[in-house]
């Protein structure tokens, strides 16, 4: 006879943890199930300084192993596992993942966004080290200093001119010769003193020992070396949702459509997060969603 749970979070970040916090103190059978390591796209953060509650920040790996304990001190169940596949046809919803199958009478989703990286042979070396998907989590590290953000769409717009009113410079790298942010970002930016347009430039390479020195930048009249603090990589997001498609509804982008109740179409199934259609990314808005979440579950299984 196969365990089944009142509740499996599919995700170990902020979300997911918080989700399963709020359940396993309401009482419910819970599990999460997160694949590689806790605190997701926090642990990319060397610090965090814009979560209520610690005010000399905190590093996204120590928040991670907080979030982890106090849910499994409530009986919380940590499974180390990727999840596959899903069937969501029955009162009883099957999870699959490559060490076995779960069943749970509700599941919350909580897998995440990760960013879209260059794709640059040593850019995982730089990552918190000099390279960043994150200006409002990072930013504040490079005051009065240099930094590049990439990119041309809203993200990479919002972030160069959030890092100008904190660096000493900004570049903007973009592969095109325009912007394909939308035009209210365009008048702050021009209008920037510190902010230099870098068009039909890509990032060819990443220089550094212990961190992030210079990139070498290239353009119509060939390779060139660019002193840099920080960059900030703002190029996309990729939700963790390819296990998702066909059982339920994503958008343009990948994202899971749902609202602030993180109801999905399928009755016991919520979503929180950064995997949620939404218009900020946060850890804070990802530890609402949690808690939504499982109060939304702890309700349907009420009834």
């Amino acid at each position: 006879m196969e365990h089944i749970f009142d509740t499996i979070i599919i995700g170990g970040g902020p979300a997911g943890y918080t989700a399963a916090l709020y359940a396993a103190r309401a009482g419910l059978n819970t599990a999460i199930i997160e694949k590689m390591s806790i605190g997701g796209q926090m642990t990319l953060t060397g610090d965090i300084e814009n979560y209520p509650g610690f005010d000399e920040g905190i590093d996204g790996i120590t928040l991670g192993m907080k979030m982890q304990s106090g849910a499994e001190r409530f009986g919380a169940k940590t499974i180390y596992d990727e999840v596959t596949a899903v069937d969501f046809s029955g009162q009883i919803k099957k999870v699959e993942a490559f060490g076995g199958q779960y069943f749970a009478k509700t599941v919350i989703i909580a897998v995440g966004a990760n960013p879209k990286e260059l794709g640059l042979e040593n850019e995982g070396s730089f990552i918190g080290r000099g390279v960043h998907y994150c200006a409002h989590c990072d930013g504040r590290f490079y005051k009065d200093k240099t930094v590049a953000v990439v990119g041309g769409g809203n993200s990479a717009a919002a972030d160069a001119l959030y890092l100008s009113r904190l660096a000493g410079k900004v570049y903007l790298i973009h592969r095109r010769d325009s912007l394909r942010a939308t035009k209210i970002y365009h008048e702050p930016l021009f209008k920037s003193e510190n902010i230099e347009f870098l068009w039909n430039t890509t990032v060819a390479r990443l220089y550094g020992e212990k961190k992030l020195s210079s990139i070498k930048i290239s353009t119509e009249g060939g390779l060139n070396d660019l002193e840099l603090d920080g960059l900030f990589v703002s190029i996309g997001r990729r939700p963790a949702t390819e296990f998702l498609k066909g059982v339920l509804p994503l958008d343009d982008n990948g994202y899971i459509v749902a609202g602030e109740d993180t109801k999905t179409p399928i009755s016991g199934v919520f979503v929180a997060g950064d995997v949620r259609t939404k218009s900020l990314r946060q850890v804070v808005t990802a530890v609402a969603d949690g808690a939504v979440a499982a109060s939304a579950a702890e309700e349907y299984l009420a009834k």
